[in-house]
């Protein structure tokens, strides 16, 4: 009997060790939320799916109205990383130049060189992206995807990681441009920042009390590399994702491009940012496998802007938010 029990093939396929070391990502993630909840209050699912996006190397879209702490934060994040951080802020009369450089005829040498603008960088946030006119918003359109730019025929490669973090202000209509959706698509992850709870509210006015002259980000340490962060990302490529949840992903997508509420279905880059973005859940919390649970997290933030919900539904208040729920609720879960 003994015997038997040993050589059980069921008891030898069970093990529960993790097939990829990711004890030093965790710590190096939980250093960052503890250094983020030193001035960041509550928002504790915004600050995982921006160390989620950075895991999967994706951009980021922050909405949420003035006053919420989006470029804040993502200022606080970029302390926490030993890496290049240029920011930009978006205005109505920025040219294309002004953010990816310009050629300057050099006297001395006869010639024209190039002068980089501040998207060569690693980090990059772009405040109030909504605000620059479309002939702007297209010149992002290669960095972002091929992390590359053309320019008079010579191509420059970015260093990496290279993430942008994007904010804009869903209310105000003055002054800005709608992004068109094809630099949506670009964006791993679309998050809407609501208000503070009031307990959340209460403590945020204590905080700036106390600082009194203290600076924000005077007391945030730096832990990550470049070098790490780069190898992280590539531990979580490694995660494993099971056939049946591959087509978990594939069916969520196409029933946004088949839902009568929706205009516009998602693409397949979605279906690809929804596994690059569950992989990044699962080792967040740990595990070099992705669960139903991972992809349903990550469901929300990569459809939401990737789709447009008709005109009619849109009249009677109904959200992309709302419609991706119901997708996600009638899809049955893999087993």
């Amino acid at each position: 009997m003994e015997e038997n029990t040993t050589n059980n093939p069921l008891e030898e396929n069970v093990n529960f060790e993790s097939r990829l070391d990711l004890k030093p990502l965790q710590d190096s993630l939980a250093q960052i939320k503890h250094e983020l909840g030193k001035v960041i209050v509550g928002q504790s699912k915004m600050i995982d799916q921006l160390l989620v996006s950075i895991l999967s190397n994706g951009h980021v879209l922050l909405e949420g109205v003035p006053g919420v702490a989006k470029t804040i934060t993502a200022k606080l994040l970029a302390k926490t990383m030993n890496i290049g951080f240029s920011r930009i802020q978006f205005t109505p009369d920025l040219m294309p130049s002004d953010i990816l450089g310009t050629s300057v005829f050099d006297l001395k040498k006869s010639e024209f060189e190039f002068k980089k603008g501040p998207i060569f960088s690693n980090l990059i946030l772009i405040d109030e992206i909504n605000r620059a006119p479309a002939k702007t918003q297209a010149a992002l359109f290669e960095v972002m995807e091929e992390r590359q730019i053309t320019m008079d025929g010579t191509t420059y490669q970015l260093t990496t990681p290279f993430l942008v973090i994007a904010t804009q202000n869903p209310i105000e209509q003055e002054g800005t441009y709608r992004l068109p959706e094809a630099q949506l698509d670009r964006f791993l992850f679309k998050i809407n920042i609501d208000y503070p709870k009031l307990s959340e509210e209460i403590e945020i006015i204590q905080r700036e009390h106390s600082l009194q002259d203290a600076g924000k980000l005077d007391q945030i340490k730096t832990f990550l590399t470049a070098a790490e962060i780069n190898k992280y990302q590539g531990l979580v490529k490694q995660i494993i994702v099971e056939p049946n949840l591959l087509e978990y992903i594939a069916k969520l997508v196409i029933n946004t491009r088949e839902n009568a509420f929706l205009y516009l279905g998602a693409s397949p880059r979605a279906s690809i940012a929804i596994l690059n973005a569950s992989k990044g859940y699962a080792a967040l919390r740990g595990r070099d496998f992705v669960t139903p649970e991972d992809i349903k997290d990550a469901a929300i933030p990569v459809l939401q802007h990737r789709v447009i919900v008709t005109p009619e539904r849109e009249m009677e208040g109904i959200t992309s938010q709302e419609i991706i729920r119901q997708i996600i609720e009638t899809i049955e879960i893999p087993r």
